[in-house]
């Protein structure tokens, strides 16, 4: 397992911590009362049973050294969810310093919460992690511009990173973003990258990456690539989203998509309900099989709709009108700590098997990240 507070990040990285925008917000307090729900057994068990692996479930955390408080401990605890991905999307000159900065308030707040929380080096520390009852925390990022060189890959491999997004929404040096007028495709400094990656064993990510960026990462890797968190365009026409062709074209290669919760992702009008988000998962499961479908909800256990007004703002002010974002961020039914039991009663009521059912809530991602990382 990764040691988050190794020395290179403690010191500089880690007192820098609270200039680093992104980052210093405090966490909620107590989050908003969900409605208390007994589910069938049959549920239940079936979550249970499964390794539940959200491929993007980003937590708002602050560098104090108090850990979390038992409400919050039992939201993560009971929340049926095994392994969850962390990282943000950092489009700045100082982006080396800033993950880095991220990466030690993170290694922080593992330590602080070790009774909740583990790191995660192989797949193994997943397994672990629920034989004991804990949330394996997978570092990641959602841009590559802390990779300022090639070797910067290798550099942040050892410090515990483990998927990395080729760009965010925007064009970088490696790609473009899926916001951006004109997507150029890979880059030459892109493809290098990927090499880097695939050598080290980082999965790469393309959830907010343009099109032709998208096919051409997954044409370009010799691995299996992932798109973490996104949906189906054809259900929903948004540029985040991603084509037929584009998922057609990861399952080729033995990918896995990512399907996610964000309201604006997942209809384009009212209302937006937990059964729209099990619609993307039905389009993708008849596009490409079982096998290339898993979750990346692109929520913490109380999604946004909760977060400070402030922050809210600053969330939606930060991305294009394309983004279309609306008065609610959350899908109803998916915006709470239990919501992983919604989705699996949803997908039970599809007559889903229950050996699919677990290869959606995280099967197909564990052979993805194992044949990745190694076991």
């Amino acid at each position: 397992m990764p040691d988050f507070s190794r020395r290179q990040l403690v010191g500089s990285a880690l007192a820098a911590t609270v200039a680093a925008p992104f980052i210093s917000r405090p966490v909620r307090a107590e989050s908003a009362a969900y409605p208390p729900r007994t589910y069938p057994k049959r549920v239940v068990d079936l979550v249970n049973e499964a390794l539940v692996i959200d491929m993007l479930h980003p937590i708002l955390i602050d560098e104090g050294p108090a850990p979390m408080t038992d409400k919050l401990a039992e939201e993560y605890r009971t929340s049926g969810v095994n392994a969850i991905l962390q990282g943000v999307g950092i489009r700045d000159p100082e982006a080396r310093d800033q993950v880095l900065s991220y990466y030690a308030l993170w290694g922080h707040y593992v330590q602080v919460n070790s009774h909740v929380f583990t790191g995660v080096d192989k797949m193994a520390d997943i397994l672990r992690a629920k034989r004991d009852g804990k949330v394996a925390v997978i570092m990641g990022m959602q841009n590559a511009d802390h990779f300022q060189k090639v070797e910067d890959v290798e550099f942040f491999y050892k410090l515990g990173q483990r998927v990395s997004q080729l760009t965010y929404n925007w064009q970088n040096r490696l790609g473009s973003g899926s916001t951006e007028r004109v997507d150029g495709g890979i880059t030459d400094y892109g493809v290098a990258i990927i090499e880097a990656m695939n050598k080290v064993g980082m999965l790469i990510d393309v959830s907010h990456s343009g099109d032709k960026t998208t096919l051409d990462a997954i044409e370009l890797s010799p691995k299996p690539i992932a798109i973490t968190h996104s949906n189906c365009r054809a259900l929903n026409n948004h540029p985040r989203l991603k084509t037929d062709e584009a998922i057609k074209a990861l399952a080729a290669k033995g990918g896995v998509f990512g399907i996610a919760g964000v309201r604006n992702f997942v209809t384009a009008q009212e209302p937006t309900t937990l059964p729209n988000i099990v619609d993307h998962i039905d389009h993708a499961v008849k596009l490409v099989g079982i096998e290339h479908v898993g979750i990346g909800s692109d929520l913490d256990n109380h999604g946004y709709d909760d977060m400070p007004p402030e922050l809210q703002k600053a969330m939606k002010g930060m991305l294009k009108s394309s983004y279309a974002w609306r008065d609610k961020i959350d899908t109803d039914g998916f915006d709470h700590p239990r919501r992983i039991y919604d989705l699996t009663e949803e997908l039970m009521r599809r007559r889903y098997s229950n050996d699919n059912i677990k290869a959606i809530l995280g099967g197909n991602f564990q052979r993805l990240l194992t044949a990745t990382w190694g076991g």
